[in-house]
């Protein structure tokens, strides 16, 4: 009888190894398919914020660019209008720039 009780018993102890190793194998399979989860949620935040800074930063590039056609074009536009008003200017005075010209040429001083 007691050596049936100590099969018994050996067959317990067993039975309790094999399931502690099912316990553990299970929860080093939830682990690394954790590991595995937690990598991929990483590597999409990173994708995500990569993709918000490549389009902050297009976007700015895009208001610099901009921001310089329109400087650019708002100097254009101040040019020609500086060189209209002097073209205007030289228009009106020119009649008299001429005759003033004319006096000193044609006065003679003693």
């Amino acid at each position: 009888m007691e050596s049936s009780r100590g099969q018994n018993g050996i067959q317990q102890l067993l039975a309790a190894e094999q399931e502690a190793q099912q316990i553990v194998h299970a929860a080093r399979n939830a682990k690394m398919v954790r590991l595995k989860q937690a990598k991929e949620e990483a590597e999409k935040e990173v994708a995500e914020f990569r993709a918000r800074m490549e389009a902050e930063f297009q976007r700015k590039l895009a208001e610099s660019s901009g921001d310089s056609g329109a400087n650019v074009k708002r100097l254009e536009q101040e040019t020609e209008a500086k060189i209209h008003h002097l073209k205007n200017e030289a228009a009106r005075i020119s009649h008299d720039v001429v005759q003033m010209l004319l006096k000193y040429v044609t006065t003679v001083k003693s």
